[in-house]
């Protein structure tokens, strides 16, 4: 009988062990970067993948191409992000104002069409080739995970490490999109 209850005991604590590395692998996505360097942020990026739990994402997905991104320093210390994007055949621009959090890495974003907040950071980065981004609403369910490229060309490598990254987050296979490349909208160069 002691043996059963030993072997029970062994068992749960496995089991239980198993759970935190699943738990760990899930927040180490959500690990804010403390070494974060703005200043190395800024300049243009490309949205090389997204996904999102988002109906709208999941309605438009199919026809998405990839925009551009230019990361500004804002005066209050937070970010300008304007992006270019091509809709209904033109090139459209847009920016979001982030406001700094008390982390490195991470800012808030209110919209003002919805009045909605979403808390966005940037999980992990390579100044010069990459940065996977995770933006979630605090007052609202809404989930997404970017992965900017500093060119349009992206590495297999580094789409595996996004599909991976969102499926940690929850997302499905399908609701990752790596979006096409367009010659409308796009400079490679400023």
């Amino acid at each position: 009988m002691a043996s059963l209850r030993s072997l029970w005991t062994g068992l749960v604590l496995l089991g239980m062990l198993g759970m935190l590395g699943v738990l760990q692998t899930a927040a180490q996505a959500q690990i804010l970067l403390s070494d974060f360097q703005q200043e190395k942020f800024m300049g243009r990026w490309f949205s090389a993948g997204l996904a999102s739990n988002s109906s709208w994402f999941r309605e438009k997905k199919a026809s998405m191409s990839m925009c551009s991104t230019v990361v500004a320093p804002s005066a209050d210390g937070g970010l300008n992000l304007t992006s270019t994007f091509l809709r209904k055949d033109q090139c459209e621009t847009w920016t979001m104002q982030l406001q700094p959090s008390e982390n490195p890495g991470s800012y808030s974003y209110q919209s003002p069409r919805w009045g909605h907040t979403s808390l966005i950071s940037v999980v992990e980065v390579n100044y010069d080739e990459y940065a996977l981004l995770d933006t979630k609403g605090i007052d609202h369910d809404f989930h997404m995970a970017t992965l900017y490229s500093r060119t349009q060309t992206l590495r297999a490598e580094l789409k595996e490490k996004f599909s991976t990254f969102c499926k940690v987050q929850g997302f499905t296979e399908d609701t990752i999109v790596f979006p096409p490349q367009t010659d409308k909208c796009l400079k490679e160069k400023e």
